[in-house]
């Protein structure tokens, strides 16, 4: 009944009735307790300042034509599970019919598709790009495990909408961009080399893989190699799909993740449309390449756990 038998505004009245009756049973001091013990709700142990001046540094570096958005903190119900391989459990989800934030790049693809609803609208064969940034604290239910995981962290989200040209040139030329953007910005933000792994999901897009490693060889402090064994991701990208590592005194780590995806296609009903994101994590970014010292950690602090990648919400 609960599932199928009560319209959405019903069951939204059932739940805010129920959570209002629990809330109003609870005294402060069984909050406070919450409070320490729940690792959704307590601040993250990484210093403001690195945090902010390495998010500053990719703004800086982003290339020109990106609009930079302010998201808002939920979605709604299953965008991230209507068109990509995300388990809903995985998903904060709210009494209200939406969803708390657990990637940046949903919501950038949302916005992205429905400028490019607008302008096929106008012009069916529209081939402008929609190229999207944004910064944004998200939230996953799944358990990680590692010292220093967070339930929520700071994911740097780009996406580029556009059309299928043929000869796989927009492909090419965007996923060029996003890994020109990649280098450029940890290089600025103090990382002594970049390394870019490249992973072939079907054999039609090998000649973007080569392509790319060829074109990306000259970048100094820079190296390009194919990762056939990845495992992550297959699912939830198409094409090709990338990891980025970056690190300073010989030690490499994961600090970005993207890759091609088809939500652009299902969301528009467009088969020709065309979707590339790219997500990097900032704090794991902020400690690798300008580490600062870490927050005095609670109990609640030490039992919190984080994710990087894009698609590790599949």
């Amino acid at each position: 009944m609960l599932t199928d038998g009560l319209s959405g505004s019903d069951l939204t009245t059932l739940l805010l009735e129920v959570f209002r009756r629990r809330a109003d049973r609870l005294s402060p001091a069984e909050v406070m307790r919450r409070y320490r013990a729940d690792r959704f709700v307590v601040p993250a142990p990484v210093s403001f300042t690195a945090l902010r001046r390495t998010e500053d540094t990719l703004i800086s570096a982003l290339p020109d034509g990106f609009e930079m958005l302010v998201l808002a903190p939920v979605l709604p119900l299953a965008a991230h599970s209507a068109v990509a391989t995300v388990d809903p459990r995985k998903v904060i989800a709210t009494i209200r019919g939406s969803e708390v934030a657990a990637d940046p790049t949903n919501a950038l693809a949302l916005e992205a598709s429905a400028r490019r609803s607008l302008a096929l609208a106008s012009e069916p064969r529209s081939r402008a790009p929609v190229r999207l940034a944004a910064s944004q604290r998200v939230t996953r239910a799944q358990q990680f495990q590692g010292p220093g995981m967070l339930a929520h962290f700071q994911i740097f989200g780009l996406v580029t909408a556009g059309r299928d040209t043929g000869n796989h040139s927009f492909e090419h030329q965007q996923l060029n961009e996003h890994l020109q953007f990649a280098v450029r910005a940890l290089t600025a933000a103090g990382a002594q080399h970049t390394q870019i792994r490249l992973t072939c999901l079907e054999e039609a897009s090998r000649p973007i893989v080569e392509r790319m490693r060829a074109g990306l060889a000259s970048l100094p402090a820079t190296s390009v190699m194919e990762d056939p064994d990845r495992t992550t991701g297959r699912a939830y990208y198409t094409g090709v799909c990338f990891k980025i590592y970056t690190g300073v005194e010989g030690e490499l780590v994961e600090v970005g993740d993207g890759g091609f995806v088809d939500w652009s296609r299902r969301l528009t009903g467009n088969r020709k449309e065309r979707l590339l994101i790219s997500g990097f994590g900032l704090e794991r970014l902020a400690e690798t390449v300008t580490p600062r010292p870490r927050l005095d950690q609670s109990p609640a602090h030490q039992k919190a756990t984080q994710s990087t990648d894009s698609d590790n919400c599949s």
